[in-house]
């Protein structure tokens, strides 16, 4: 078949893509995938990934903006889209497969408008603006949340189920601000630096770009120079991999990355995402007694290294591991390719 993927923005966003063009191309499909020119889908896909080609149309987000700044927002996705129906055409696509945020705009619509099945993934526990608008519209709904979803898990690499495994004792530490980084994050992981030294427990710390070289001269200062300090990395499997316990925020694919993997972690949602979906996702986690969450507060420190004094690691990494499906992306394809003509 020959499959569009759509959506992105974000990076969570586009983890999802990612797993799903892999999981096409694996499956004997072709893929092309149409996002934005804004947000990070061209980081992502401009000059290496697995789709036979790649679009990036001049949209932006509708949701945030007010007044003029709105109009002209809908304007930009309404020349979008009518692109969007012209490559679907010319790629000859038979379905399309949104993964959610604004760059999934112009393409879905699109779809729906020549008659072709549109598929969604929504990766959060609280469903964004457009998936709600879309979802009556949709062949089918896959999310990790809903009990109703045909297929349930989050559609991840495959490289977190082949290095996943139980965590058992706490050597290596991994503190995940997310792609832009985050200084509540970089000042927590500063905080209980010395503490883990004392302890010989490995530091692995991705700060963003923004705040790195703070980030960087802090750890001199406290005479730590073995941390393992990047800015922004592609490399998050192998370091997922070596982590024992992940401090991160609550994206829902850095959550079931790491969750997929078996390593359990303690959640600071970023406190302005929007409709808080962030906090969501992570008490979904701690519900079922999968890992920990705590907001924002001067009060992360003693609740961190409480954790880190009792992790019980063991039975949330078995829980973690029990509790997620494989194969979720081939399973989401394998389902697109059985029921889009049904």
């Amino acid at each position: 078949m020959k499959l569009c993927i759509t959506g992105g923005g974000t990076g969570g966003h586009l983890m999802v893509a990612e797993a799903l063009v892999e999981a096409a191309v694996n499956d004997g499909h072709e893929a092309i995938f149409i996002g934005s020119n804004k947000g990070q889908d061209q980081k992502y896909f401009a000059e290496h990934s697995e789709f036979s080609h790649v679009y990036f149309l001049e949209t932006t987000g509708v949701v945030n903006q007010k007044g003029f700044g709105k109009i002209k927002a809908l304007y930009k996705v309404f020349k979008a889209f009518l692109r969007a129906r012209k490559i679907l055409k010319k790629h000859h696509i038979q379905a399309t497969y949104s993964v959610g945020g604004f760059s999934a705009a112009a393409a879905s619509f699109a779809t729906l408008s020549l008659f072709r099945p549109l598929f969604i993934h929504e990766q959060n526990a609280k469903t964004g603006r457009l998936n709600e608008l879309l979802k009556p519209f949709a062949k089918r709904f896959i999310s990790a949340y809903d009990n109703n979803s045909s297929i349930q898990g989050y559609p991840v690499k495959e490289v977190f189920t082949k290095t996943a495994r139980v965590r058992t004792d706490l050597k290596t530490i991994i503190f995940l601000g997310g792609s832009h980084g985050a200084k509540a994050i970089n000042d927590l992981a500063l905080s209980v630096a010395w503490k883990l030294k004392k302890q010989d427990i490995r530091i692995i710390h991705q700060a963003g770009e923004a705040d790195l070289q703070r980030v960087q001269d802090e750890y001199a200062k406290l005479g730590i120079d073995d941390v393992e300090l990047y800015g922004f990395t592609k490399e998050l499997p192998d370091l997922i991999a070596k982590a024992d316990l992940a401090v991160s925020r609550a994206g829902a694919s850095t959550l079931w990355e790491l969750s997929t993997n078996g390593c359990p972690a303690f959640y600071i949602p970023y406190p302005h995402a929007a409709g808080d979906h962030q906090y969501f996702n992570a008490k979904f986690i701690v519900d079922n007694d999968l890992g920990w969450c705590e907001r924002e507060s001067e009060e992360l420190k003693s609740k961190l290294l409480h954790v880190i004094k009792n992790p019980d690691l063991e039975i949330k990494s078995r829980k973690l591991l029990t509790y997620n499906e494989e194969d979720v992306a081939m399973k989401m394809i394998k389902e697109l390719e059985e029921t889009a003509h049904a």
